[in-house]
């Protein structure tokens, strides 16, 4: 199986795994105003790759993956909490082809929604019966430090924007996009798959040091996608990363290595929608060599990654789809 059919395979069950925290009996007004608006939200979850990756991470250690669930679902409920604010922040419009929550519900309860979803994050794990309470606690540690790293990703995100910041190097990038998004999307979901399924301090540590690579190579792609991906998937947020004056890796080496950098900061100034000024600026930092150096730079992390990580863990199914993650990071259209 490849890891694109694991995903497609067993992401309708995790689906249906985030579904039942949201189908709570309260009252109408409550059940209106929050839990059927979040689990509309939920519903359009794309891959689940994080909570998969998790019981994936666990089976690679010789676990009993039956015993993730509740710790995957916590992830996943960190992911939608900071989908929900993250489309706030950026004012965006659409989510995977929908109307973003704030759209349908309204700034005030989206925000409250949000709030509900990160709850979860420690509600699933402190009521999760099947693991004792001394790795209840550990995986707690775990989802702390990935809340407060992708929190301070975000803010130096959001700051750099708010300041007009264009004076950051390569490095700035990767401190901010391996603390907003390698944490959550790769380092945190193996590393807590790992220690549910008891392995080594070995194991768990390499597979966090992976998933921090395969994760920042996730993010690299995804700002690569937004340049020049399918127009048609992408919908209004086809080049957003442009319109929003998103310092990603493409946009920040351009600048250090265009002759055009002047005209490049002042389109990412302007948040302009306009597609023959976004055109331009994608022709820019393809001219200065900056696309084809953010995918050399992606795939030379999971390269490096996946020769450290196989040979730490036993050869068995689940060790082969993790080995083919990093890969599915990089080439991935959507």
């Amino acid at each position: 199986m490849s890891f694109l059919s694991y995903l497609e395979q067993n992401s309708p069950r995790i689906g249906q795994l985030i579904a039942e925290y949201y189908q709570v009996e309260v009252n109408e007004d409550i059940n209106k105003y929050l839990y059927s608006p979040l689990s509309r939200y939920s519903a359009n979850g794309g891959k689940r790759h994080r909570p998969l990756i998790c019981e994936l991470a666990c089976g690679a250690v010789g676990g009993d993956t039956s015993m993730v669930a509740a710790s995957a679902a916590a992830i996943e409920h960190f992911h939608t909490a900071a989908l929900i604010h993250d489309d706030i922040a950026d004012e965006s419009t659409l989510r995977r082809g929908e109307p973003c929550l704030h759209i349908t519900e309204g700034l005030g309860l989206a925000i409250n929604a949000g709030d509900l979803a990160l709850s979860q994050v420690t509600g699933s794990v402190l009521n999760d019966k099947n693991l004792s309470e001394s790795k209840r606690i550990r995986i707690l540690e775990e989802l702390v430090e990935m809340t407060t790293r992708t929190i301070e990703g975000q803010a130096l995100d959001i700051g750099w924007a708010r300041d007009g910041r264009f004076d950051l190097s390569i490095d700035d990038y990767l401190q901010m996009a391996k603390r907003k998004t390698a944490y959550y999307s790769g380092a945190t979901p193996l590393a807590v798959g790992a220690i549910i399924g008891n392995g080594s301090e070995e194991q768990i540590a390499a597979l966090r040091e992976y998933g921090m690579a395969a994760g920042l190579a996730f993010q690299i792609q995804d700002d690569l996608l937004n340049l020049v991906g399918n127009k048609e998937l992408l919908g209004k947020d086809y080049r957003s990363d442009i319109t929003e004056g998103k310092r990603t890796l493409i946009a920040v080496h351009a600048l250090q290595h265009s002759e055009q950098n002047t005209e490049l900061t002042a389109i990412l100034a302007s948040h302009t929608t306009a597609p023959t000024m976004l055109a331009c600026a994608v022709e820019i930092m393809q001219e200065a060599g900056s696309l084809e150096f953010a995918g050399d730079y992606a795939t030379g992390l999971v390269t490096a990654a996946k020769a450290s990580v196989t040979d730490k863990l036993e050869d068995n199914d689940y060790t082969r789809l993790l080995a083919q993650m990093a890969d599915f990071f990089i080439e991935r259209m959507s």
